[in-house]
């Protein structure tokens, strides 16, 4: 989570406490009421009720999203941000898999499909690695 989610998001607990009182550890995050979290299919009805709205220009035989693949993008896209800010994704896979909601990392290997850009940028990361040891050219024999 970046800085300003962070923000954000601490924003909004301390307006839901002014307006609710003190959130016990167990209270849910995003309700639509007091301790009625928002139900899963309740996301999924708005998510396929704003889908059409997008416009997308579809290819014959590709299916439209589905509200899973949020959370493809959004795990390629964590990854894709670590590596071009210099972070080592490798250090912070359980952190990508706790905000998942995920017990470990090879649970959220699923999501993370390999995508130009993030070969692009793993590629150059093991150029990095290996340029001290490994010569531009190979000389002839």
């Amino acid at each position: 989570m970046g800085p300003r989610l962070a923000d954000r998001l601490a924003l909004y607990l301390r307006d839901a406490e002014l307006y609710r009182g003190p959130l016990s550890p167990d209270h849910p995050v995003f309700s639509f009421g007091h301790h009625r979290p928002i139900h899963p299919y309740t996301i999924s009805q708005a998510f396929h009720r704003l889908v059409p709205e997008l416009g997308l220009d579809l290819s014959p035989g590709v299916s439209p999203p589905h509200l899973h693949n949020l959370r493809h993008s959004f795990a390629v896209a964590t990854l894709l941000r670590w590596y071009r800010s210099g972070i080592d994704p490798g250090q912070r896979l359980l952190q990508l898999s706790t905000f998942m909601g995920h017990v470990n990392p090879t649970s959220t290997a699923v999501y993370l499909t390999i995508t130009a850009d993030l070969l692009q940028e793993a590629a150059g990361r093991f150029e990095r690695f290996t340029a001290p040891v490994w010569p531009k050219e190979i000389p002839d024999e």
